[in-house]
């Protein structure tokens, strides 16, 4: 799927159509800093941290950290593969019933659905496991948390060949659309047939008229003529149109099945490195070895030997490549957990030092705080970020492959809109697991704009249209994100990383 270069425009012009394209997916990507953040403060707060405070003990700083990075990180890949998946479902049905104009790349009630389909997808899914994760946390603590996850990934590769087995029933059965294919074709046939026929028994006419002394006038004989030759282009226009439609939809087709088994290998087995670092981790806590320095050098070997094993695949995958970050990722979330006990530690020295004691007990409900908060903010930021760039995986081939700059970059950032206000509204029913997991599908939606606006930056004839869209996605995204420098600094590279990756 290579990419090829925008219409030529006049530099200026490039560079001020860029800007306007890159500020709609920065900014929509803006506007969800602030519904994130205070979402984030609650979820910090004394109550609902409580829970998880109370659980350092039982799976040690390393086991919080991986356990929550990974749940995390879970819930970012379920939601995304959910949303990809109901809107490739719809966007097949469209196809099969042909429910759409002569051409699919256009179709703005194909893209629309399949857009609103997807979106929806993701932010219920993302919601639906944020009020499950929270209900399970509240009710079973972390231990409880671990076992749900260990269960889901164990139970995700047999689903994942249960779900292949019903796709390819699913292909088999929608028979739909090569019937209607065969049907018109052998209408055109007919139609074909019976022209030469008439044209056949014109001709005829002509000669047995002429054999028996009769003459025709050469004006009739010219419009009889014409007529034929209309009636002759029009069927082959109509067969030559009726082939490329058919052409264009299988190779939808064939690209919507290979987007659904890609992201369905991506589910089953990309979350089985970090889970089974988080599980690791969290036994050693369990069984009271929680903060021994023997617990680091095994994760760290285990993050090495893994990561060694999936990188040195000849057959490498998207899969393999987001499991090694996701399992990157939940190793740095748990180093920061740790150090973030360390610093409460080194801290309480300093004032025992000073003439300050405290007691034993003030000191591990410190360590026990700022490790579950420090896990908390780490898990949920690499959570969004991840979440965006899964989006932006999404966005960058879409605009590289049907060529639907303003349709794919604008769409998705009105999509993310309407979400983010219909989170707003329901965040009393949500909950706060909810809102966190909705609000993560939302980021996700505002990805496949951001990932968009990226690639359409790398296709433009000329250096102002690029440079115009990177400012367009960076003043937008700092203008509605209140100057969140170091957040959107972090997730805008990210963002272009992954929409430039093509996963399929």
């Amino acid at each position: 799927m290579a990419g090829t270069k925008l219409g030529a425009r006049n530099p200026l012009t490039e560079a001020a159509v860029g800007f306007a394209l890159g500020a709609v997916g920065g900014s929509i990507l803006g506007a969800t800093e602030d519904p994130v953040d205070k979402v984030l403060a609650v979820m910090t707060s004394a109550g609902p941290l409580k829970p998880v405070m109370e659980e350092v003990r039982t799976v040690g700083a390393l086991g919080l950290g991986t356990l929550i990075g990974a749940t995390a990180l879970t819930v970012v890949m379920t939601s995304v593969v959910a949303g990809v998946i109901l809107a490739a479902v719809v966007a097949s049905v469209f196809v099969v019933m042909r429910s759409c104009s002569a051409s699919y790349t256009h179709s703005f009630g194909l893209w629309a659905t399949v857009a609103l389909a997807g979106a929806f997808g993701t932010t219920l899914s993302g919601a639906t496991l944020g009020v499950a994760i929270e209900w399970t946390v509240k009710n079973y603590g972390m231990v409880g948390l671990l076992w749900a996850l260990s269960i889901f990934t164990v139970l995700k590769p047999p689903l994942h060949l249960v779900f292949k087995l019903l796709w390819k029933q699913g292909k088999a059965c929608c028979t739909l659309g090569s019937v209607v294919w065969d049907r018109e074709r052998k209408q055109m046939e007919i139609t074909e047939m019976k022209h030469r026929q008439k044209a056949a028994e014109q001709i005829e006419q002509r000669i047995l008229m002429l054999e028996k002394g009769g003459s025709t006038s050469g004006m009739e004989h010219q419009m009889a003529w014409a007529t034929e030759r209309r009636l002759r282009e029009e069927i082959e226009r109509k067969k030559m149109e009726s082939e490329e439609a058919e052409m264009e939809q299988r190779t939808i087709q064939d690209w919507i099945n290979t987007v659904v088994v890609k992201y369905v290998d991506f589910l089953a087995f990309s979350g089985i490195p970090m889970t089974v670092i988080a599980i690791v981790t969290s036994g050693f806590g369990v069984f009271g070895y929680g903060g021994h320095q023997s617990v680091f050098i095994v994760l760290l070997a285990l993050v090495a030997v893994i990561a060694y094993l999936l990188l040195k695949s000849s057959d490498f995958k998207f899969w393999m490549l987001i499991g090694c970050m996701a399992m990157l990722a939940t190793f740095v979330i748990a180093m920061l957990t740790l150090h973030a006990g360390q610093v409460a530690v080194t801290s309480a020295i300093k004032m025992r030092a000073a003439g300050r004691n405290q007691s034993r007990e003030n000191i591990s409900a410190r360590m026990n705080y700022q490790s579950s908060l420090e896990a908390l903010n780490a898990a949920f930021f690499v959570a969004k970020s991840c979440e965006l760039g899964l989006g932006a995986t999404v966005g960058g081939p879409l605009v590289r492959r049907a060529r639907g700059e303003v349709r794919v970059i604008a769409g998705a950032a009105l999509v993310a809109g309407g979400l983010l206000v219909g989170v707003e509204v329901l965040a009393p029913v949500l909950g706060e697991g909810g809102q966190a997991g909705a609000l993560l599908g939302v980021v996700g939606a505002a990805g496949v704009s951001v990932g968009a606006a990226a690639a359409v930056a790398g296709r433009w004839s000329s250096w102002p249209g690029t440079l115009g869209t990177i400012a367009g996605l960076i003043i937008g995204a700092l203008v509605m994100g209140k100057w969140h420098f170091v957040n959107i600094g972090l997730q805008l590279p990210i963002a272009y990383v992954f929409a430039m990756t093509n996963p399929f």
